[in-house]
């Protein structure tokens, strides 16, 4: 899927939060890529902050709180914010996607299963916290299971279009293309899979349906993301984004991101 959506081509930051302006076509982005290998920093980082034990950040109540990891990634990718929301007093769930590589409808489809099972579990409407293309079906899958969900929030999710650094999407077109290779063996694949002209609900979800206004929704950006654009991670309402300091890998361990997090589960702007 080279995008789903118009390329953000600038953008601004008012008080911490962005606004998004200025669409325009289709590029890879020069994001600094090599920031990337700073990633270590922010699981240190987070380790040594008292907000990883707890400290200083609003506690949960026992609200049920699903984690999605990103594209090639696994449940196990955010065991460390699983034990976290666990320490301070939330009933975390896995995705239970499976690996982030598959077709992202087939994902969504799952992911609203486990938005029912954890709405079942509690009786109580659910959040949803996606990391990167997590965030995407994150968004997607709660706009199917809107009357199960309470707030949707994504952390460097460019579900405004995939605009993200050549060497990222050369990696993602070689693993899209074997998917759908392998699809069309078994004949599961149809035209326009893995593109903007998908006719899957997934798609057509991120293209034409705007989350509805029955649950929050926010938006964790970082402007020294290597990986993708930050411009494409934010909503078009700035009042709903939150910008912190972390690289794109790091946004799953990284203390900034833990206490945003915390505060937009407990209703703190």
């Amino acid at each position: 899927m080279h995008a789903v959506a118009p390329i953000l081509s600038g953008g601004c930051v008012t008080n911490g939060h962005a606004e998004a302006s200025d669409l325009a076509g289709y590029e890879p982005t020069g994001s600094p890529i090599w920031l990337e290998a700073l990633f270590p920093l922010d699981w240190i980082a987070l380790h040594a902050s008292p907000v990883y034990y707890g400290f200083g950040v609003p506690r949960g109540h026992g609200e049920p709180v699903i984690l999605v990891p990103g594209f090639m990634g696994d449940d196990r990718y955010l065991t460390e914010m699983h034990l976290w929301l666990r320490r301070i007093g939330y009933r975390p769930y896995f995705s239970g996607i499976g690996r982030n590589v598959d077709c992202p409808e087939l994902l969504t489809k799952r992911l609203v299963m486990t938005i029912e099972q954890a709405h079942l579990d509690t009786g109580q409407q659910v959040s949803v916290v996606g990391h990167s293309l997590g965030g995407m079906l994150a968004r997607a899958a709660s706009y199917r299971a809107q009357d199960k969900v309470k707030q949707v929030i994504t952390m460097g999710s460019p579900f405004r279009a995939i605009r993200a650094h050549p060497l990222v999407l050369s990696a993602a077109n070689f693993v899209r293309s074997n998917i759908v290779r392998e699809r069309k063996h078994r004949k599961e694949v149809t035209s326009g899979c893995f593109t903007p002209e998908c006719s899957c609900g997934f798609v057509q979800t991120l293209l034409n349906r705007p989350l509805p206004q029955s649950f929050q929704h926010n938006a964790i950006f970082s402007k020294v993301d290597g990986v993708v654009d930050w411009r494409t991670c934010v909503e078009e309402d700035g009042d709903l984004n939150r910008e912190v300091t972390a690289t794109h890998i790091g946004m799953a361990f990284n203390p900034d991101v833990y206490r945003t997090v915390a505060n937009l589960l407990a209703g703190i702007a």
